[in-house]
């Protein structure tokens, strides 16, 4: 499927051209689509992408991206509150958030913002 291509999506499964590909709320549905109702899927996935791309970098700050992340109340309410207390995963809302949220968090993880 060529990059920016609009795929329809029904009863949680993702399609193009009629056949399905994945699950909406799969590991593919989050790495390779992103939601699109308000015209911006292209920059929510670059920026959603960046953020877990920032934040997996084994660097010297490394813990300290993720600290930030850990005490900002912005960040709270997109983490998945079924995993222990010492993991953060995110939840469905991140994947459908607004774009200055994804720009806040993005800037504040230090993520480099493409689209």
């Amino acid at each position: 499927i060529p990059y920016g291509t609009e795929v329809e999506e029904t009863a949680g499964t993702i399609f193009y051209k009629g056949h399905p590909v994945c699950a909406e709320r799969s590991f593919a549905g989050h790495s390779h689509f992103a939601r699109n109702e308000d015209g911006q899927g292209l920059k929510r996935g670059a920026l959603t992408e960046a953020i877990i791309e920032a934040l997996a970098v084994p660097d010297k700050q490394h813990q300290a991206r993720w600290d930030k992340v850990w005490e900002d109340d912005r960040c709270q309410p997109y983490r998945r509150v079924d995993q222990p207390d010492e993991v953060w995963l995110w939840n469905e809302d991140f994947y459908r958030l607004d774009i200055d949220t994804l720009e806040y968090i993005a800037d504040l993880v230090g993520a480099k913002k493409g689209a």
